[in-house]
């Protein structure tokens, strides 16, 4: 439902905020062009009354319809960018990695598009293949893979299982039927340290993720894939990290994968037809910030595989890529209304009706948004503020020292941009808010997703007294 202010409440915010400090210029300096849409889907249009439409749908109109919070996905947005990497890679298996985000609607957009599916969990798996999906375009993910995944992955048909420690060779092994092996590669460590955080770091050897080349385990897991019949190995795997907007360190790991598959040739007589680099690829959550050039990765990853297979005598391998936030990240738009301005000592503290239950980006990585008024038109001064949430941590912020119009008070619309990939897919129950649906547009039209987890469904789950 909109938020409705009493005028009261209103009437007791200034309309403009008092002079105290000049905002930090440095702060200003890191916000970029605020006004702008340039990290906004491709279809984002400014209205003349303050508002923005997406595929031809305004968001005032969406909080409306929908309420807030709500997330807003430009379905054309999705399309045109799973476009982009089959035109950059055309020679090349791109997958879709679920965990961004995934519900039926998606799986049939980026499988009518030619990308195939990486999923990280029998929840994940069944959904795309009861969705219609092809199993065999489907790549099974994880570190620590449960034996109902693997039961389901054996089951439902999976394309490639990507091994991730030795135990689950063991465990493949066995419930693989015989007349039937299952395709697995290999996910190597190839000593790479890259990725936007600590935490999204994995491609070296002190991270939960693969196998690492350095002190051997990689290797010993191709023998051992090897000596199981029921076991047909046919690549290796690398994910170096996530949020990377550079091309070198994807062009040092194709080097060290093709280095290890000559070690392979050399040692057991066999030359892998598949190498998957995974994704990783960084997008611009603020305007001015770095993303990656697909065409210009496409042409030096291409480069860089030819050439060092030349050298090391090798077929070229087909190669894999594994994009979720640079699929449909940039194709969504969180909204929410403002429900209270809160002004201590020099700090504007802007509470919206959503949070960290939504989005723990922010509270996990540090990620920082751009936030837009919408809704109305504002002349006001910008002011720099933190945009929190409404739940109970003092980790629940959005956006710190971010330019708002000085005006702003309860009751307003905030956008907050690029808000597609690891919202509602890592969203939790936290102080039963209750997670937000998601709002498809296109060409003009909106329809629902997902629909709004309502306290029935939570309270459905508690059956205890």
């Amino acid at each position: 439902m909109s938020v409705t202010v009493p005028s009261s409440l209103a009437s007791t915010l200034p309309a403009s905020p008092p002079a105290s400090l000049p905002p930090d210029p440095q702060a200003l300096s890191r916000i970029g062009n605020a006004d702008g849409l340039s990290v906004w889907p491709r279809s984002a249009r400014p209205e003349a009354d303050g508002d923005v439409s997406v595929g031809g749908v305004s968001l005032t109109e969406a909080a409306d319809r929908f309420g807030t919070p709500v997330y807003v996905l430009d379905e054309q947005e999705v399309r045109e960018r799973c476009r982009t990497y089959r035109t950059a890679f055309p020679e090349a298996d791109i997958v879709y990695a679920a965990k961004a985000f995934l519900c039926r609607a998606l799986a049939h957009w980026v499988q009518e598009e030619g990308l195939g599916l990486d999923v990280c969990s029998a929840g994940e798996l069944a959904l795309a293949v009861t969705t219609g999906f092809p199993p065999e375009s489907i790549v099974m993910h994880g570190n620590a893979k449960s034996p109902e995944d693997l039961r389901t992955a054996i089951r439902l048909g999976v394309g490639r299982i990507v091994v991730d420690s030795p135990s689950e060779i063991a465990r493949l092994a066995a419930i693989t039927p015989a007349d039937t092996p299952q395709k697995v590669m290999v996910r190597v460590v190839p000593g790479i340290a890259a990725g936007g955080h600590a935490k999204i770091r994995t491609g070296t050897d002190d991270q939960k993720f693969g196998l690492s080349i350095t002190d051997g385990s990689a290797q010993h897991a191709v023998t051992r894939i090897l000596d199981q019949r029921h076991l047909e190995l046919v690549g290796l795997h690398c994910h170096i990290g996530s949020q990377i907007a550079a091309v070198k360190p994807y062009v040092v790991a194709v080097r060290r994968m093709v280095g290890l598959m000559a070690r392979i040739r050399d040692q057991h007589g066999i030359a892998l037809p598949q190498l998957n680099i995974g994704g990783g690829h960084a997008i611009a959550y603020r305007p001015g910030e770095e993303s990656m050039n697909v065409a210009v990765l496409a042409g030096r990853v291409r480069a860089e595989l030819e050439d060092g297979c030349a050298r090391a005598g090798l077929p070229v391998p087909r190669l894999t890529l594994e994009p979720g936030r640079a699929v449909v990240g940039p194709a969504g738009v969180a909204v929410y209304h403002v429900l209270a301005v809160k002004r201590t000592g020099e700090h504007t503290f802007v509470a919206v009706d959503g949070g960290m239950s939504d989005n723990p980006r922010p509270a996990l990585y540090g990620v920082q948004y751009a936030p837009r008024l919408i809704g109305r038109p504002s002349s006001a001064p910008p002011r720099l503020v933190t945009v929190v949430g409404r739940h109970c941590e003092a980790g629940d912020v959005l956006a710190d020292d971010i330019a708002l119009p000085g005006d702003i008070r309860p009751g307003d619309l905030l956008a907050v941009p690029t808000a597609g990939a690891y919202h509602l897919s890592m969203a939790s129950g936290y102080n039963m808010i209750g997670r937000p649906p998601v709002v498809a547009v296109s060409e003009g039209t909106a329809r629902v997703l997902v629909r709004r987890e309502s306290l029935d469904d939570m309270s459905r789950r508690d059956i205890g007294l």
